[in-house]
C-alpha cells in the first residue's frame, strides 16, 4: 500500500509498477497469480508476458498505470499484438495498451481489478517470443562444499522475489551475476556447462518457460567438491549450439544476505540522478527544452542566459541540470517529461538495463 503525496509520475522500486496521479491518492495492490485466472485455452491464445496485478485506488485519481513487461522490443517483436489482460467479475477482455515502450506498457484512465500484460498469439503454432531474462544463482552456505542453485527465469520481479523467499528458508545467499545481453526465447532448453569440473544435476538442460510465482520454479544444482580460484558458467542455446551467457565464479568470503526496502519516488527526480553525467555529455539542443521550462514557470529569462552563457555544450548541459536540481524534484519531473516528447530514444537508451 502506497500513499502518494500529489500530482506526478511514480514507480515503484520492488514491483516496477508505475503511476501517473493527478492528485495525492492511496493505492493498493499486491501480485496476482496467471494461473488461478488465465486458463488452459487462454494460454493458447496468448503469451503471459508480465507480472499480473490487483490494483485498488479511488476512481478517476490515476491518470494512467505502467505495467512492466519483459518481451524484447528491439528483435522486432511484433508490438502490435501486445495487450493488456483486465479480469474483472470472472472474465478476462483485452485491453489495447495506449503505449508501449521497451519495458512497460501504459494504459491511460485505467479501471482497476486484475490487470497483467499479454501477446496475443497470432498462429496457434506459435511458441516462442524474444523475452528479457534473469539468471540467478544461490549458495546454499549450510551445504556440502560448494552448492549452488541455478534458475533461469524471465524478467518478472513477482518470479525473481518468490525464489528469493523461497532461497532464504534454504540458508542461501544471491550471487549477484549479470544476466543474458540478448534475449532468450521461451519454449527453447538452455545447457549450462563449466569449464572445470562440477557436479550438475538432476541434468545440465533449463527449459526457458513462464511458472507461476506459487509454482515452485526450476532449477539445477551445480555442486563443486574444490572450489578453484576461479570458475566458469556457460549457457548455450542446444538449437544452434550458441553460447548465450558465460559469468565467472569466484572464492571469497560470504555474507548475510541484505533485505530490499520498498520505495516510490518521482520518475523524473530519479531519471536526472541517476543519469546526470551521460546527460551532460548527451543532451542535445538545449534552446527548445529551455523555451519549454520558461514556458511551464521553471525557470526565468535571467536563468536561461545563465545557461546559455556558458562556452560548450557539456557545460550548458551541466548547468541546466545543477538548474533543476536546485528546483526540486517538480522541476526534474517537467524537465524528464520534456525530454521524452524531444528526444525519446535518448530516454529509452539511458532507461536500458545495463
Amino acid at each position: 500500500r502506497a500513499h502518494l503525496p500529489g500530482a506526478g509520475s511514480f514507480q515503484c522500486s520492488v514491483t516496477g509498477l508505475g503511476f501517473e496521479v493527478s492528485s495525492a491518492v492511496t493505492i493498493s495492490y499486491n501480485y496476482g497469480s496467471w494461473n488461478d485466472h488465465l486458463g488452459a485455452s487462454a494460454q493458447e491464445e496468448c503469451v503471459i508476458a508480465g507480472p499480473l496485478f490487483s490494483i485498488r485506488a479511488q476512481p478517476g485519481a490515476v491518470r494512467a498505470v505502467h505495467l512492466p513487461h519483459f518481451v524484447c522490443l528491439a528483435e522486432d517483436a511484433d508490438v502490435r499484438e501486445c495487450r493488456i489482460a483486465h479480469f474483472k467479475a470472472g472474465s478476462m477482455t483485452l485491453e489495447q495498451p495506449t503505449k508501449l515502450t521497451a519495458f512497460y506498457a501504459v494504459l491511460e484512465n485505467p479501471s482497476f481489478s486484475l490487470l497483467g500484460v499479454v501477446w496475443r498469439r497470432l498462429r496457434s503454432t506459435l511458441i516462442s517470443l524474444p523475452m528479457h531474462s534473469l539468471v540467478l544463482i544461490f549458495q546454499q552456505l549450510r551445504a556440502a562444499n560448494t552448492t549452488l542453485h541455478l534458475y533461469l527465469i524471465p524478467d518478472d520481479n513477482s518470479v525473481k522475489q518468490a525464489i528469493e523467499k523461497q532461497e532464504m528458508t534454504w540458508d542461501s545467499k544471491l550471487i549477484p551475476k549479470p544476466s543474458p545481453l540478448n534475449p532468450l526465447f521461451f519454449g527453447c532448453t538452455y545447457q549450462v556447462s563449466s569449464t572445470s569440473h562440477v557436479e550438475i544435476t538432476p541434468e545440465p538442460h533449463l527449459p526457458f518457460r513462464y511458472k507461476s510465482p506459487k509454482e515452485q520454479q526450476l532449477f539445477i544444482e551445480i555442486y563443486i567438491r574444490n572450489m578453484a580460484e576461479e570458475i566458469w558458467l556457460l549457457m548455450t542455446d542446444l538449437r544452434n549450439d550458441t553460447l548465450v551467457w558465460k559469468v565467472s565464479l569466484r572464492s571469497g568470503r560470504t555474507s548475510t544476505p541484505t533485505t530490499v526496502t520498498q520505495t516510490w519516488c518521482p520518475l523524473g527526480a530519479a531519471f536526472v540522478k541517476k543519469h546526470k553525467e551521460q546527460l551532460c555529455y548527451r543532451m542535445g539542443r538545449i534552446s527548445p527544452i529551455l523555451l519549454h521550462l520558461q514556458h511551464a514557470n521553471i525557470i526565468n529569462s535571467d536563468e536561461e542566459d545563465e545557461v546559455l552563457r556558458q562556452n560548450t555544450r557539456k557545460k550548458k548541459n551541466k548547468s541546466l541540470l545543477q538548474l533543476v536540481e536546485r528546483k526540486g524534484c517538480k522541476a526534474q519531473e517537467e524537465l524528464y517529461r520534456i525530454l521524452q516528447e524531444k528526444d525519446p530514444f535518448l530516454i529509452s537508451d539511458l532507461e536500458k538495463p545495463s
